[in-house]
């Protein structure tokens, strides 16, 4: 009997430990299946379409970058840099730290700062943990570079001389059969927080804050003239009544003409071509006439869809305060222009035009 049960002890034994190395392998196997994943999410997240830049105190290492992977990230070349640098430079941009502290930041870290800010959403909390300065030296930082590139806008958009009207003219013609245009003109929607001050007036017919940025651009979606600051609550023919660009149109238009869509058709616009509405009773040659027309205005579409492709603060710039709204419309447009003056080819992401958000004031 007493046999038996030893046997039965040890039976019993065997099996509890069978049953403990049993979970001892399935908890070492499910380690080896995290480590085996934990190794290829790291693969992943080292290929290059997958950089994800945590420069800290190395912000330095931004400037190694090869060319493609620098203008992902700041949405600028090398040499674009190069030249926004220098013209910052001539403005009076020095290394001294905005907050008074002790430690200078360097120019160009400055300047990588501010298009950081544009080329993202960042908030200041994020900003100032990558590039390690206080929110405090961050928010200053931006300011700085902000309005210095605004004292810089009258120099990047400009209105074109007679020669490049010329150009512009042959340009359209080719495009869309239409003789005489230097342009197309058009209005957008730059989303923003509630101002504190009569808010509800750029609560636009969309359902969200906004303030207008009127547009017109060249052949080549190039800001020609830009008027930015009224609430988006306002209509694109109010907006261009009020701009600086209607109280001389006579003198910049000359014999030249806009394309602009039906927001601006009035007899108060004569320097504008714009379709005739689809009332259901347009003839043949109307109908060609709008598609032409249409071939023609689609520039300044793609000119607005490539601005917040780039600057991508512009499609939610969570700030209330109207006059750095402006500031930062103003800035995002010159360096817009700056990077195809510079001979910027198309968008890495969209090769054949970035897309439009819904963002017309239609």
């Amino acid at each position: 009997m007493d046999g038996t049960k030893k046997m039965y002890g040890l039976l019993m034994l065997r099996a509890y430990k069978e049953s403990i190395d049993s979970s001892f392998q399935y908890l070492r196997d499910n380690e080896e299946q995290r480590k085996r994943i934990r190794c290829a999410v790291a693969l992943h997240l080292k290929l290059p379409a997958q950089v994800i830049v945590k420069s800290g105190t190395e912000w330095a290492l931004i400037m190694e970058m090869d060319d493609n992977t620098f203008q992902r990230h700041l949405r600028v070349t090398k040499a674009q840099f190069v030249f926004f640098t220098q013209k910052i430079q001539e403005k009076g941009m020095n290394d001294m730290h905005p907050c008074g502290g002790p430690d200078n930041i360097p120019m160009q870290k400055k300047i990588v700062m501010f298009l950081w800010y544009l080329a993202n959403q960042n908030s200041f909390r994020e900003l100032s943990d990558k590039f390690d300065v206080s929110q405090g030296a961050a928010h200053n930082v931006i300011v700085e570079v902000l309005d210095l590139t605004c004292l810089l806008a009258s120099s990047f958009i400009t209105w074109p001389t007679d020669c490049e009207k010329r150009a512009n003219t042959a340009v359209f013609s080719r495009v869309c059969g239409i003789d005489g245009i230097v342009g197309a003109i058009d209005g957008c929607h730059i989303k923003i927080q509630r101002p504190p001050i009569r808010g509800g007036d750029y609560l636009n017919r969309k359902s969200f804050y906004s303030i207008l940025l009127q547009g017109i651009v060249d052949d080549q979606g190039k800001f020609i003239d830009i008027f930015t600051g009224p609430p988006g609550r306002v209509h694109d023919s109010r907006m261009l009544r009020a701009s600086p660009f209607f109280e001389n149109w006579r003198q910049s238009m000359g014999p030249y003409k806009l394309l602009g869509d039906t927001a601006y058709i009035s007899h108060t616009y004569p320097f504008i071509i714009t379709p005739k509405r689809d009332n259901g009773a347009l003839t043949v040659q109307d109908q060609q006439l709008n598609a032409r027309i249409s071939r023609g205005r689609v520039v300044v579409e793609q000119a607005f869809g490539r601005l917040k492709c780039k600057w991508r603060r512009l499609r939610d710039l969570q700030n209330s305060h109207v006059d750095i709204v402006v500031k930062i419309i103003v800035a995002s447009c010159a360096l817009h222009n700056m990077c195809i003056g510079l001979a910027e080819g198309a968008c890495n992401e969209h090769p054949h035009g970035c897309p439009r958000q819904e963002d017309d004031n239609n």
